[in-house]
């Protein structure tokens, strides 16, 4: 089990410098606009912005109601999903600033935005769904290569390989 988890944080090493860090500037830029506009809003924190400021209770009702109107499984357990969701975007969204279980957020952030543009942004046209679209295509990369060199998985792995 060990060996399977530290294969997932290995991240790819390029051969030039220059190109880890131009493959890193999408994922730590999408990730942090994921984590302070995204997942904020869904936890109310205070750097949300002034329109949708709201509290944390405020935030329990309202998030778990729009997941539950895109239906099917989402409206058997719109909570969790709607938890599940404001996780990925806020917490992942600053693991994959950090370069932090890179894989592993960028999955969870990948599904996710697929899931908004999909299901909540599509009725609405492509030009609204390219925000979440843009952010699963980082997540894709992020998902193939990991952190690269500009990330803790490439610490924690050369920590490990000493």
């Amino acid at each position: 089990m060990k060996k399977i988890f530290f294969s997932i944080t290995k991240p790819s090493i390029l051969p030039q410098l220059w190109q880890d860090v131009l493959l890193s500037l999408p994922r730590i830029l999408c990730g942090y606009w994921m984590a302070v506009d995204f997942g904020a809003v869904k936890f109310g924190l205070p750097w949300s912005p002034p329109e949708n400021n709201l509290g944390f209770f405020e935030v329990a009702f309202w998030f778990p109601n729009n997941v539950a109107e895109f239906g099917g499984i989402f409206a058997v357990f719109p909570a969790f999903f709607a938890w599940m969701a404001a996780f990925s975007e806020a917490v992942g969204g600053i693991a994959l600033v950090l370069g932090f279980q890179t894989r592993i957020f960028s999955l969870l952030a990948g599904c996710t935005m697929f899931v908004a543009a999909v299901y909540q942004q599509s009725s609405q046209g492509l030009w609204n769904m390219l925000p979440a679209l843009g952010i699963l295509w980082v997540c894709l990369s992020g998902m193939a290569l990991g952190s690269t060199r500009i990330g803790i998985d490439f610490l924690i792995t050369k920590k490990r390989s000493q």
